[in-house]
């Protein structure tokens, strides 16, 4: 018996559909490469975290009615950041005062290596030969909880690991903190700016001198804080969201 195409409503952050929209249509080409029926709701718009991490949760009401309203229709939630992924998870039952919200939420809504480690048992196929420096983003990491490990010096990303495990030629980064933040944090990056910028060069440099080749993560936002301290030293590391790697494995 033939197995139905999960039907999927594709979430794309702001920040992603404004700077780095290559990051939306990866995702969506990946998951239709992968049988899903995908759709993308054109009435969606920000989930509200920035706004409620600046002290407004109040305020988010509204957009996170209108997320439930645009999505929970679908069997699945996908979106290329654990950011978004985990405020929504972790923070629209309370803003809205519905617990009732929360197991829903939790069964829905994947950060996009999630879905395809846990909903879809993906095992990537293909040749990728360089060596990539993941960075472990917070809220995927310390929220949606993508790694089982937080020994020092293990790199803490199983899920994401496990995706590449029969990928011919790809090497990861042995890093010497892998589960430190890039500095970023959103507002953080505005309010701490100079403490931020360190946060952020110590990230770079330990990728530089574990000899990565490409940078990426979970979350775009990371990497677009990396990528300006990187593009301010003049540095040629390239920079790529993990939805562009794994579409260009399964091409």
């Amino acid at each position: 018996m033939e197995q139905s195409q999960p039907n999927v409503g594709l979430f794309i952050p702001c920040y992603v559909d404004q700077f780095y929209p290559q990051v939306g249509k990866a995702t969506l080409e990946i998951l239709e490469k992968l049988n899903c029926k995908v759709s993308y709701p054109l009435d969606q718009t920000c989930c509200g975290q920035p706004l409620a991490n600046s002290g407004y949760e109040r305020e988010t009401k509204e957009s996170c009615q209108q997320f439930l309203n645009s999505f929970l229709k679908f069997d699945y939630i996908v979106a290329p950041t654990g950011s978004c992924v985990h405020h929504i998870k972790e923070r629209y039952s309370k803003i809205l005062n519905a617990p009732e919200l929360q197991p829903s939420l939790n069964s829905k809504i994947f950060e996009l290596t999630e879905f395809l480690h846990d909903i879809l048992k993906v095992e990537l196929q293909g040749t990728f030969r360089h060596k990539i420096g993941y960075h472990a983003s917070c809220h995927a990491l310390r929220g949606l909880r993508l790694s089982k490990s937080s020994e020092v010096n293990t790199a803490p990303f199983d899920k994401v690991k496990s995706l590449f495990e029969k990928v011919e030629g790809l090497e990861w980064s042995q890093l010497q903190r892998s589960d430190e933040c890039c500095g970023f944090g959103g507002t953080f990056s505005v309010k701490e700016e100079a403490i931020s910028l360190s946060m952020g060069k110590d990230r770079l440099a330990d990728h530089h001198e574990a000899g990565t080749e490409i940078l990426t993560a979970t979350d775009m936002s990371c990497l677009m804080h990396l990528k300006g301290l990187a593009d301010k030293k003049q540095s040629t590391l390239p920079i790529m969201h993990l939805a562009e790697i794994i579409n260009q494995i399964i091409s």
